[in-house]
C-alpha cells in the first residue's frame, strides 16, 4: 500500500451463525442497547432496534430523545425504550449521560451508538463519554461517527484493540480520515477503498466497515470483501438495520471482526432475497430486516464458497 502500512491479509472465509442449544434463553444470547434517534429521525432508532431483534438479540433496549421515545415504542412491541433528556433542537442532550450509563453500560452486552443522532456538541460530548467509559463492545454508526470525527483517531485509543466497530459510508469515512490527518478516499475501486479503510483501522485499532458495493471489513491486519447485496439496497435506513444486526451478532458471542463480516454478508443476502421476492427496486430497509432470519438460517449451513 502506498501509505507504507503493510497490506492486510484478505480472507473470503466467513464464520457460521452459531446454532443455539435447546436450553438457550434470552439472557444467554445477548442484550443490545441502542443509543440513537432525534426529532425527525425516529426511523433510524426504530430500524436499528429492529435489525438487532431480527438478528437474534435476546433483548433490545433503545435509548432515545424523550420526544422520540413514544414513536420507537410503538414501532415494535418487542423493543424496550428509555426516554433521554433532549436539547431544544430535539437531539439527545449531554445531560443524558447518567441515564445512558445506567441504562446501557451497566445492562447491555453490546452497545450501538449513532443512527439518527444528529450533529451537535451534545452528541459529541455524549459520544466521547461513551467511548471512554463503555466496557462493552461498541458499534458506532452515522452521526456517532460524524460527531466524533474531529477528535481524530486517538479518541478510540482508550479502548482495547478490536473492541469497537465503526460502520461508515464513504462520506463518513472521509470525515474520519480528515479528523485523523490521513489521506482521504481517492476512488471507488476496491484497492482505493481498501487502502483508506485499512489506514483508519490501523490508526484507530477499530474494526472498520466501509459500506457500499462490495462492503469492506478491515482490522489492522485482516480484511474481508463482501459479495452479497444489490443496487436496490440504495435507500434510507439500510445502514441502521446493519448496525443493529452487527450488534446482535456480537452479543451472541462472535468477535468484532466475525460479527462485522457475517453481518454485512447476511445483510446483503437479505437484500438479495428481497430483490428476488419483491422486485429489484422499491423494497425497504424494514423488508431487509424482516428477511434477516432466513439469511441467518442460510449462514448456519456449511459454507459453499463464493461465485
Amino acid at each position: 500500500m502506498s501509505n507504507g502500512v503493510q497490506r492486510p491479509a484478505l480472507t473470503s472465509e466467513l464464520p457460521e451463525f452459531p446454532a443455539r442449544p435447546p436450553t438457550a434463553h434470552k439472557g444467554a444470547v445477548g442484550f443490545v442497547a441502542v443509543v440513537a434517534g432525534s426529532r425527525g429521525m425516529s426511523g433510524a432508532a426504530c430500524l436499528a432496534g429492529l435489525g438487532a431483534l431480527r438478528g437474534g438479540a435476546g433483548l433490545v433496549r433503545v435509548l432515545t430523545a424523550a420526544s422520540v421515545q413514544p414513536i420507537v415504542a410503538m414501532s415494535d412491541p418487542c423493543l424496550m425504550t428509555v426516554p433521554l433528556p433532549e436539547t431544544a433542537a430535539g437531539h439527545i442532550a449531554r445531560d443524558a449521560w447518567p441515564v445512558v450509563r445506567d441504562g446501557a453500560l451497566s445492562w447491555a452486552h453490546v452497545v450501538a451508538f449513532g443512527p439518527g443522532l444528529g450533529r451537535s456538541d451534545d452528541g459529541a460530548a455524549l459520544g466521547a463519554a461513551l467511548v471512554r467509559e463503555c466496557g462493552r463492545l461498541l458499534v458506532v454508526d452515522a452521526d456517532g461517527l460524524n460527531n466524533l470525527a474531529p477528535a481524530g483517531a486517538g479518541v478510540w485509543l482508550t479502548r482495547p484493540a478490536d473492541a469497537t466497530i465503526l460502520t461508515p459510508h464513504p462520506g463518513e469515512l472521509n470525515r474520519l480520515l480528515r479528523g485523523a490527518g490521513l489521506p482521504e478516499l481517492s476512488g471507488d475501486d476496491d484497492e482505493s477503498r481498501l487502502a483508506a479503510a485499512h489506514a483508519y483501522a490501523a490508526a484507530s485499532r477499530c474494526v472498520v466497515v466501509l459500506k457500499g458495493h462490495r462492503t469492506l471489513v478491515c482490522t489492522s491486519d485482516r480484511a474481508y470483501v463482501n459479495t452479497t447485496g444489490n443496487p436496490g439496497m440504495a435507500t434510507g435506513g439500510m445502514g441502521d438495520v446493519l448496525t443493529g444486526l452487527i450488534a446482535a451478532l456480537a452479543g451472541q458471542g462472535l468477535s468484532a471482526f466475525d460479527a462485522a463480516r457475517l453481518g454485512v454478508y447476511c445483510h446483503g443476502l437479505a437484500g438479495d432475497l428481497c430483490a428476488s421476492r419483491i422486485g429489484p427496486v422499491g423494497y425497504l430497509a424494514r423488508d431487509v430486516a424482516e428477511a434477516l432470519p432466513v439469511a441467518l438460517a442460510r449462514a448456519m449451513n456449511p459454507r459453499m464458497g463464493f461465485k
